[in-house]
C-alpha cells in the first residue's frame, strides 16, 4: 500500500474495546488518500469510498466486526478500454476468536476453513485494513463497458467433425433441438 499515508491510526487496541456496547465507527478516505488507493488497486478513479459499522463483543473474549462498504471504481474495459465505472455495495463481518487453533505443518495441505469470517485475534482491530480487503474482494476482475461487442465463440474440433458449441453445452440444449424438430415436423413423439 501507499508509503505517503498512514492508516495505522485506524487500528483500535483490543483492551480498549468496550464490552458493554458496541464501538461505532465511520471511514471516509479524503481525495488524496483515495487517489493513493486508486493507484496501489490499479483503478482509473476511487471516486467514492466510505466503510461504516461497529465492533461489538461476542463473548468474554472475542469480538465481531460489521460493517457496510460503499464505494464507486471506475476502471478501464478490458475489450475496449472504455471507462467503467461500478458500484459497490457491501455487508462486510469478521469475527475474531481469542482462541484460534490452527496447526499448519510444513510442506502439508490446508482447507479452507468453513466460516471465512473467523480470524485470530490479535492486540489490535483495524477497521481500515478490513475495508481495504473488502474493496479488493469487490472490484470487478473484468470490467465490460456497455457498448463493447459481445465476445466471439471458440470453437474447437477435430478435422472432419461437427464443433461441440457452447449452446449445445446448455442443460435444456438436446430438448431444444427436439423441440425444433417436432416443430418442423421432423420427427414423431
Amino acid at each position: 500500500m501507499s508509503q505517503e499515508i498512514d492508516y495505522s491510526r485506524h487500528a483500535l487496541v483490543v483492551t480498549a474495546l468496550p464490552h458493554n456496547r458496541p464501538h461505532r465507527f465511520a471511514l471516509a478516505p479524503t481525495e488524496p488518500e483515495r487517489r493513493a488507493l486508486a493507484a496501489d488497486f490499479d483503478l482509473s478513479a476511487l471516486r467514492k469510498l466510505r466503510f461504516e459499522g461497529e465492533i461489538r463483543s461476542a463473548g468474554k473474549r472475542d469480538f465481531v466486526l460489521t460493517g457496510r462498504l460503499g464505494a464507486t471504481v471506475v476502471q478501464p474495459c478490458v475489450q475496449t478500454l472504455e471507462p467503467v465505472t461500478t458500484r459497490i455495495e457491501a455487508d462486510v463481518e469478521r469475527r475474531y476468536v481469542s482462541d484460534w487453533q490452527e496447526t499448519v505443518q510444513e510442506g502439508a495441505e490446508t482447507e479452507m476453513p468453513e466460516d471465512d469470517t473467523a480470524e485470530p485475534l490479535a492486540s489490535h482491530i483495524d477497521p481500515h485494513a478490513v475495508m481495504l480487503e473488502a474493496l479488493a474482494l469487490h472490484i470487478p476482475d473484468y470490467p465490460r463497458a456497455e457498448t463493447a461487442p459481445p465476445l466471439g465463440e471458440m470453437v474447437v474440433t477435430e478435422p472432419g467433425k461437427t464443433p461441440l458449441r457452447d449452446k449445445d453445452t446448455k442443460p435444456f440444449a438436446a430438448l431444444a433441438a427436439l423441440k425444433g424438430k417436432l416443430e418442423n415436423g421432423e420427427g414423431e413423439v
